[in-house]
């Protein structure tokens, strides 16, 4: 099995934080923005539930994209609030079924999760991933690149507990696969690899959906693990389900392909 666009050594995985460590990821990598609490879980699930998606960078690129799709639904949150004008919080569980988009936009916007899928260069893969896709979105990654940054949506200084947890179950796939961690990546991944998912509710972010009695987004969260088996691609300005048919991580090894 060939890699597409596949470079000649040791393929890599990268863990980092932060929108503002996009630069150092330029061609030839795929960037996989995970922001668990809440923009790549809702993004991952409005897909799943039949509605296209648009990650805006800011609100001024929310309004725009807005305008220029009928029937728009403006989805989102700043700081933990929701924008003046915005129809619904930056909440997955108001995309779970029975609600069904038909294929009507929604314009996301998140504190730092859309800043990622939006910003990241336009030479390189950008996929957002959640603890909804972890085995699904390494199968993609092993099939098609071989050198891989997982960037967690950190936000004022913190790498935050649910995103250091789902980047580490992705890389440890990744190395389990024959990639190289680079930095602090093995660290990550020993540290998060075993914990269980429940762990996230010790971390700032579910204080947070505590305290502002969000506690049905944190129960979707704990609720739907692994449970989506796509991955899911920027393409354009739009989030799409990556249907492409790939190997599973069973029988596709990295040391297996040239």
């Amino acid at each position: 099995m060939a890699l597409t666009g596949s470079e000649s050594g040791t393929p890599t995985v990268t863990i980092d934080c932060f929108p503002e460590s996009l630069s150092r990821y330029q061609r030839g990598h795929a960037v996989v923005a995970v922001d668990v609490i809440r923009a790549t879980t809702t993004a991952v699930s409005a897909v799943v539930g039949g509605w296209r998606c648009f990650p805006a960078s800011s609100i001024e690129a929310a309004v725009d994209l807005a305008q220029r799709w009928e029937d728009a639904l403006l989805v989102g949150e700043l700081g933990g609030h929701t924008p003046y004008g915005f129809h619904l919080t930056n909440s997955p569980a108001e995309f779970a079924p029975p609600l069904n988009g038909g294929g009507r936009p929604i314009i996301l916007l998140s504190t730092s999760g859309t800043r990622l899928l939006c910003d990241a260069s336009q030479d390189v893969a950008v996929y957002a991933a959640c603890l909804r896709n972890v085995t699904a979105q390494a199968e993609t990654l092993v099939a098609r690149h071989r050198k891989v940054a997982i960037v967690g949506a950190g936000a004022r200084g913190e790498f935050r507990t649910e995103d250091q947890l789902a980047c580490a179950w992705i890389a440890a796939l990744l190395v389990d696969a024959g990639y190289q961690p680079l930095g602090d990546t093995a660290e990550i991944i020993h540290r998060w690899k075993a914990a269980p998912v429940e762990t996230i509710v010790q971390g700032n972010s579910a204080a947070f959906l505590r305290r502002t009695d969000q506690l049905r987004d944190l129960e979707f969260i704990l609720g739907h693990i692994d449970d989506v088996h796509t991955a899911f691609e920027m393409r354009g300005e739009e989030l799409v389900s990556e249907m492409t048919k790939v190997p599973s991580l069973s029988t596709a090894r990295c040391s297996d392909v040239s």
